[in-house]
């Protein structure tokens, strides 16, 4: 290859043929990215058009958001779906032992019967919300079949990166420290994480706005915070907190602290 000449693209997954017959499945974990369609990745959108299984997870009779991102470039095929509900979403704590041994099973059986797939040989592909490493459910399934089957993980643009962009707000400039934490985290945790960082994003917001917007108070720095709701989606909605009068949070939505560092 000559010098400076483009490095050629991750091959497509029916492009490069083999001499041998395919043993297994791959499993694919596609990052969706934030959920505006025009932020999915070319490589992303090869593994959604070829994959033969379209695994995405859901809350019980709804799709989930990863698919409906997924419908600006697939058309509808049952026969590839393999939708995966949770047995809860916000009815228990996630510290509650029945949550959690709910979801043990719920990962578990899930990765036996897409074990099934693969080992057939058909590839899957986990369609996950923003980047499939990062607060990813895909994981728990990765962490269950990775050492069984070949894995490719595609990464997507965050969530969070989603709204910073489309809020117009650099999150870190110079030397900042940047802090990501759960709203779920108890409000002193908080207060003691964002006296020692420069910039965070606070995620997982839901019924936890209030906590958070207090903690924000008692750190001194709910001046700088931004509140993002639906980013780069359908109904987004970017505001300073201190202006947002109720303490209602979706699912999809989260709070910004911007860094303030070193600007040349």
């Amino acid at each position: 290859m000559e010098a400076g000449a483009p490095l050629p693209p991750t091959a497509p997954l029916e492009d490069v043929a083999s001499p041998v017959a395919k043993v297994t499945g791959t499993l694919f974990g596609v990052g969706m990215g934030p959920g505006e369609p025009d932020y999915l990745t070319v490589r992303a959108m090869k593994v959604l058009q070829a994959a033969p299984v379209l695994v995405h997870f859901c809350k019980k009779g709804r799709r989930g958001n990863a698919r409906t991102i997924a419908d600006a470039v697939l058309t509808s095929d049952p026969a590839r779906e393999f939708p995966l509900a949770y047995p809860y979403t916000t009815e228990l704590h996630p510290d509650h032992p029945d949550y959690v041994a709910a979801l043990a099973s719920f990962y578990d059986d899930a990765a036996g019967q897409l074990a099934d797939h693969l080992g057939a040989g058909r590839d899957v592909a986990i369609l996950s919300e923003g980047d499939p490493f990062f607060y990813g459910s895909f994981m728990h399934l990765w962490r269950r079949l990775k050492d069984r089957f070949p894995v490719e993980v595609v990464p997507g643009v965050t969530g969070m990166s989603g709204c910073w962009t489309r809020a117009g707000t650099p999150i870190t400039w110079g030397d900042d420290v940047l802090t990501i934490l759960p709203a779920t985290l108890p409000q002193a945790a908080l207060v003691a994480r964002l006296a020692q960082t420069d910039a965070a994003v606070i995620m997982k917001l839901g019924r936890h706005l209030p906590k958070v917007r207090a903690a924000l108070a008692e750190a001194g720095v709910l001046e700088r915070a931004v509140y993002v709701e639906r980013g780069t989606m359908t109904g987004e909605r970017v505001v300073p907190l201190r202006d947002k009068p109720d303490d209602v949070a979706p699912y999809f939505s989260m709070v910004l602290l911007p860094g303030e560092g070193r600007r040349p």
